[in-house]
């Protein structure tokens, strides 16, 4: 083993924690997910291919939720019956991981199109697109928000929960009335047929485009990965056994185990492990699925009712400007419903996006720093939440300075959201298969996956792998044709 890394502990032999509390009062962390998830493939990157190629490509939307599902199972698996991230047992099969993930996190996420489009959509709420301000400088405001979130309060979890909660509640209700005032028979047809036209892909789409739209259909990436911090922050089965981590600006932080546990295949054990799987499920069916693909559904539903050729007689194209997608279909919308219809779709946009970019921070940031952290050496001299303090901050700052140059370059928010989902396809392709192996080959055998749990892994594996490959032909394709 190269010197650079730490070793690894052996799992510590101890009780799996007993769930006592109801599933409603202990809810929460599949709905930051939800929050993750119902961003700017929801709100932008579908909606814009809606627009584009018609509504006939919507059963890839729901399945590309429903095959998320499974993955976020899997990984709930993993952390429940160990305490540990996923990224740890990833590092057990070969501590090549640990730099690969980082780098996966990085090329997925550094490009901030979910913060400047976020930006946008608040200027576009405040002042309309031709305010003043820069995109920068938007991009600068909402970054201001995220950090007021994450360290203003005690435990960044409790802080980022309550606030995605609350941006999640105003996106449903939000799209709700959004659909009240622009549907019509004809929509909901046009999403029926959508939806069942299962396997139908327009022949003018990009494979890359198509893949990108699949992935960002839920959380999509390395997003799914964090559902291993939210478990654990919760105190969610054997994540009990672990201290939430701090806001270092608060208070004087708590040394966290690098690694984690494992309990002895008892009568008891394998009783409480079922009840908190019983919860994973709940939480993941109820939050990620459920809710998911209703918003998702309910933004499709939107951009079939408003973005669509006869809107040319309003004076917009039918399909939307690029750095102003939300504020076009919000004022589509207007002229439908008014300035209060305009106002309810930009508050929404600026709900569904700043949630997601104030999850990516938090999570992007624990990824990295859990990493960093728990494989390298003398990473345990400084406590873990200053590293997440270092690495949000470097974040941040970044994001800011590659959206300036992006501005200055007129490259547009539409490009980093694709670029985004694209390279979080091959991170899944990557991660999906390594999940289902890693489960069955440190798990107590009744904590293994089943045979349904894992025949769906399988599909997924089979789909994210696929599409890469389709992916990496297509490229060369066009270096040739080029």
């Amino acid at each position: 083993m190269p010197k650079i890394f730490q070793p690894l502990d052996d799992f510590k032999v101890v009780e799996l924690p007993e769930k006592q509390l109801p599933f409603w009062k202990i809810a929460g962390p599949g709905a930051i997910l939800v929050g993750l998830s119902i961003g700017a493939g929801e709100s932008v990157i579908w909606p814009f291919i809606t627009a584009k190629y018609g509504g006939n490509m919507i059963w890839a939307a729901a399945l590309g939720v429903f095959l998320q599902l499974w993955i976020n199972f899997e990984v709930g698996r993993w952390t429940i019956a160990t305490g540990e991230t996923v990224y740890t047992g990833y590092n057990r099969i070969w501590r090549g991981f640990a730099p690969l993930f980082i780098l996966l996190t990085v090329v997925g996420w550094i490009a901030p199109g979910w913060a400047r489009t976020s930006g946008l959509a608040l200027k576009a709420l405040v002042l309309g697109p031709g305010g003043w301000g820069s995109d920068t400088f938007w991009t600068i405001v909402t970054f201001a928000g995220v950090v007021l979130i994450l360290f203003g309060p005690k435990m960044i979890y409790n802080s980022v929960e309550r606030t995605v909660e609350a941006l999640v509640a105003i996106v449903t209700i939000g799209l709700i009335l959004v659909a009240i005032a622009v549907g019509s028979m004809d929509t909901w047809k046009a999403l029926g047929t959508g939806l069942i036209n299962v396997g139908h892909i327009d022949p003018e789409i990009p494979v890359k485009d198509f893949f990108s739209a699949l992935v960002f259909a839920g959380a999509g990436g390395t997003a799914n990965l964090f559902y291993t911090f939210y478990l654990r922050d919760k105190n969610i089965g054997m994540g009990a056994q672990l201290p939430g981590l701090q806001n270092p600006l608060r208070s004087r932080a708590e040394k966290v185990p690098a690694t984690g546990f494992l309990f002895e295949a008892t009568e008891e054990n394998h009783k409480r492990f079922t009840a908190w799987w019983q919860y994973v499920k709940k939480d993941q069916v109820l939050f990620f699925w459920a809710l998911n693909t209703f918003t998702i559904l309910l933004f499709i539903f939107g951009a079939l009712a408003v973005l669509r050729p006869e809107v040319v007689k309003h004076g917009l194209a039918a399909v939307p400007q690029k750095g102003q997608l939300i504020y076009d279909e919000a004022q589509i919308l207007g002229k439908i419903w008014g300035t209060a219809g305009q106002k309810i779709f930009l508050l929404v946009g600026v709900a569904t996006l700043f949630g997601t970019q104030l999850a990516l921070v938090d999570g992007v940031s624990r990824s990295i720093s859990d990493i960093i952290y728990t494989n390298f050496r003398g990473a345990q001299n400084r406590d873990l939440s200053w590293w997440y303090l270092l690495i949000a901050g470097i974040w941040i700052v970044g994001g800011c300075v590659i959206t300036f140059v992006m501005e200055q370059l007129n490259v547009s928010e539409l490009g980093f959201l694709f670029n985004a989902a694209y390279m979080g396809g091959f991170a899944m392709a990557i991660y999906v298969p390594l999940t289902l192996y890693m489960n069955y080959r440190f798990l107590p055998d009744f904590a293994k996956p089943k045979r349904l749990s894992t025949v769906m892994m399988l599909i997924a594996s089979c789909v994210y792998i696929g599409f890469a490959i389709s992916s990496i032909v297509w490229e060369i394709k066009q270096l040739i044709g080029g």
